[in-house]
């Protein structure tokens, strides 16, 4: 028996606000400390990624006619495996299930399958006691569903709440909570229902507020009770290696699946991956917006669905992606493909060129097509057998012409869809593989059996790194493999990786590209502020810079503290306390990560990964983290994250530290948190690079003062020396500030030349807010620049990056120009 506290958020029709409930509920719990785990009742794929953004964990999807009902509790149990409760958002209306089948696959039906009580949301923004009336009805339409409570949505407290209220408890429904009238809560829509959460730069902040409000006008202990009220449940919870009949993955070499993601592909459910997994294939993230080609070493590709209609002129201008596709394809690699996917391969989508792999082309149409059927396999495929059933799902707007002379696919309803080979599988069908393990073993076995193509290279010459694992539930939270290496770019020539800084890339005669210190001279004041503090009698006092950084940043002299550069203050807050899961957000800079190793700290990575734009998504953060650590804008990648971004790593019993020591090399530095208060969070902040002083180790950190007190316990006395103490003080006062303004801007400039001459060049880099720029010109071009005069930071030893990466320091525009005619002699090498 497994105890599992759960409800199950439900409506009687679509547009109550399942959604917002749920999610915020979510939010809201896991918001107080708890882990939780979301769930959707249905095929949606769009819900559950909002869910997976507001627990913290992947989103899962609870279907009888996908999985069969043998299923959904197993299922149930393996997602919410390690949490403290599960939330089950609903479908449509309590009782709307599968047509002609009386509810089967509803709400209901899943509430029933795994015992659990409802939790039942009414709009009542047009009604009063009929809300009663209708909750009456739902709670007595079917025995074998238990409602728990009811929650108010759109309704503000006042005489016609305390009516409805009445009411309710008059037919022994209570009132869990109310939630008022909020547009800005609202989620917008598209032709196939919400817009997917990696889709809406603002879901972080969205996902915030929805906790926020649900906190406040919901009874949270109310709603607990109710989910502890759910009977423990008769099940082993599923396992993606028992469901495919092996005792354990395969040994040995794990050949790449490449799985396509990003903005334009965002349905697949995780179980498919964590199947792949369990089969022996290594699962490879690749975004078609942005990647020049497909993960080094692919053996099988996996496309599922999305919206690459409305993505398609994007996706068309990555032309060496879709050469790199299509020849995978006609190389023989395994692809299968789900409606996006079946649209990316095809030769046009609304006349705008795709890869042109299957002969078909496809357009948008007026009629949507949304059925839940029965599919019979056409063909013996590497997927399927000739007459074999599975049950799916279709949900599109697009239609594509018959592929002419090929095999189909399925048939559905009586009509032959889809394209089938000895080496493609193409369709409209969605289909959850955890209801049909066969299909995701008899493609890892084609996986196994196929050859690279192409560019691939084989795994044997990959550097292979490791794979963040969330302890609760062993789900892949962030992932990315570095190229394989060539002569001179190995890490292996680097005795410490963690520990190798740009400096010792510069030598006699070398045009430095590598380090990150303002090149101009540094100001007068400064100069004369140092020369002033050349004391040697005298212990440093540090008070005066504190006092003086403190009200810099408005905050009390406790939550400030000076120490020897950031590299100091990294090392004091991996002493300052005993860290269970201490997280690091790659690639950054390393020295986090080197000073918990050395306190003897297992660390755990988050590596962002270059697909999708190095961006931060707090969800990717192991929810048991007690330490995360995260630059912005962060070094190597020059990204700068949100400040709503980093807020929502904040919890309950967790510190974490941001790195801002390029913050002032942004204009305005508008995601800085130094003025946040908040419980848990520091800042650390650097004056050497902005200020030409790297020799003065010059830092300090900003935030809760709790966390200062800790940090300051295990400082050495005196480690701030006199002349960082007046770098200090002196880099405090509104002269430096507007200094700093002015040097920012020059950076910003200069970094707008260096990024154009690459764009010229046509070499892939990541847009920088920063005094550098993470460019990726090729493997071996860093030692040609080095022959030529010029040196550039060498990326590989940032965990997540490999040697065809480099790190370019942002210098005027005459000495770029040097850098970027180097750079074009080394062109016929790329």
């Amino acid at each position: 028996m497994v105890t599992l506290p759960r409800l199950v958020v439900a409506a009687p029709s679509t547009g109550s606000g399942k959604t917002t409930i749920a999610t915020g509920l979510m939010a809201a719990l896991r918001a107080s400390g708890m882990t939780v785990s979301g769930h959707k009742v249905g095929p949606d794929y769009i819900d559950p990624g909002y869910h997976a953004l507001a627990t913290g964990r992947p989103g899962r999807n609870l279907d009888p006619h996908l999985v069969g009902v043998e299923r959904v509790v197993p299922l149930l149990l393996h997602g919410a495996a390690g949490a403290e409760v599960a939330v089950i958002e609903g479908v449509m209306g309590l009782y709307d299930g599968r047509l002609g089948t009386d509810g089967f696959a509803s709400t209901a039906h899943v509430a029933a399958l795994t015992s659990s009580p409802v939790v039942l949301v009414l709009d009542v923004a047009r009604m009063s006691r009929s809300a009663a009336a209708i909750a009456a009805g739902m709670a007595a339409f079917d025995p074998s569903v238990r409602i728990g409570g009811v929650v108010l949505n759109r309704c503000s407290p006042g005489r016609n709440a305390e009516e409805i209220r009445r009411a309710l408890e008059q037919v022994g429904l209570p009132v869990l909570g109310m939630l008022p009238r909020d547009e800005s809560l609202a989620s917008p829509s598209r032709h196939l229902g919400l817009v997917p959460v990696a889709e809406r730069d603002e879901s972080v902040a969205l996902i915030e507020r929805l906790g926020e409000q649900v906190a406040a006008h919901l009874d949270l202990s109310a709603l607990l009770d109710v989910a502890r009220s759910a009977p423990d449940l008769d099940a082993e919870p599923w396992d993606p290696a028992t469901a495919l009949e092996m005792d354990a993955a395969p040994g040995g070499e794990r050949p790449v699946v490449a799985v396509a993601g990003g903005r334009a592909f965002t349905f697949r459910y995780p179980e498919t991956e964590e199947l792949l997994e369990a089969g022996g294939c290594d699962v490879r993230p690749f975004d078609p917006l942005t990647d020049p080609a497909l993960p080094e070493g692919t053996r099988g590709i996996y496309l599922g669905g999305g919206f690459p209609e409305v993505y398609a002129a994007d996706l068309a201008a990555n032309t060496s992606l879709l050469r790199d596709l299509r020849a995978a394809v006609e190389a023989g690699i395994p692809t299968v493909a789900e409606c996006a996917g079946l649209l990316y391969l095809a030769e046009s989508l609304d006349e705008v060129p795709m890869a042109g792999a299957i002969p078909t082309r496809a357009a948008m149409s007026e009629r949507l097509t949304l059925r839940y059927p029965v599919a019979t396999a056409e063909s013996d495929s590497f997927l399927t057998r000739a007459g074999e059933q599975v049950t799916g799902h279709e949900f599109h707007r697009t239609i594509t012409s018959p592929p002419a002379g090929t095999q189909a696919a399925w048939a559905v309803d009586g009509v032959q869809t889809g394209f089938s080979s000895d080496t493609v599988h193409a369709s409209y069908l969605h289909v959850h593989w955890a209801g049909h393990p066969h299909l995701a073993r008899r493609f890892a076995e084609s996986v196994g059996r196929a050859a690279p193509a192409g560019r691939a290279a084989s795994a044997s010459e990959r550097v292979e790194t490791n794979t963040v694992e969330s302890s609760a539930t062993g789900d892949r939270v962030g992932l990315d493999t570095p190229p394989p290496s060539s002569s001179g770019g190995s890490t292996s020539e680097v005795a410490d990786p963690l520990r190798h800084h740009g400096d010792v890339e510069v030598g006699d005669g070398l045009l430095d590209f590598a380090v990150n210190v303002y090149p101009d001279p540094r100001p007068e004041w400064l100069d004369q502020a140092l020369h002033d503090s050349l004391a040697p009698t005298a212990y440093p006092d540090e008070e005066p810079a504190r006092a003086a950084l403190a009200k810099h940043h408005g905050r009390e002299r406790t939550e400030v503290l000076p120490t020897a550069g950031a590299a100091e203050a990294f090392t004091l807050v991996a002493r300052a306390r005993t860290w269970r899961k201490p997280v690091v957000v790659h690639p950054q800079f390393t020295e986090p990560h080197a000073a918990l190793e050395q306190a003897s700290h297992t660390v755990t990575e988050v590596r962002l990964r270059a697909e999708d734009g190095f961006v931060l998504d707090p969800a990717a953060v192991p929810g048991d983290a007690d330490l995360v650590v995260v630059g912005n804008p962060t070094n190597p990648t020059g990204v700068l994250h949100p400040a709503a971004t980093l807020r929502g790593l904040l919890r309950p019993g967790r510190l974490v530290v941001v790195d801002e020591a390029f913050m002032d090399a942004v204009p305005g530095e508008p995601e800085t948190l130094t003025a946040e208060r908040a419980e848990g969070l520091l800042v650390i902040r650097s004056l050497t690079k902005h200020w030409s002083i790297p020799g003065v180790r010059a830092g300090y950190v900003v935030g809760d003062a709790t966390a200062i007190g800790d940090l300051e316990a295990v400082r050495t006395p005196w480690s701030v020396s006199a002349t960082a103490g007046a770098a200090m003080l002196a880099c405090a006062t509104e002269r430096a500030s507007a200094e700093a303004r002015e040097r920012a801007e020059r950076i910003a400039t200069w970094r707008e030349h260096l990024e154009a001459g690459l764009r010229e060049q046509q070499i892939e880099y990541v847009p920088s807010t920063a005094s550098f720029v993470l460019a990726r010109p090729g493997a071996g071009v860093r030692e040609a620049l080095r022959e030529q005069g010029i040196a550039v930071r060498r990326a590989d030893t940032f965990p997540g990056l490999g040697p065809d990466w480099v790190r370019i320091a942002v210098r005027p525009e005459e000495i770029t120009d040097q850098l970027l005619t180097a750079l074009r002699r080394t062109g016929g090498d790329r």
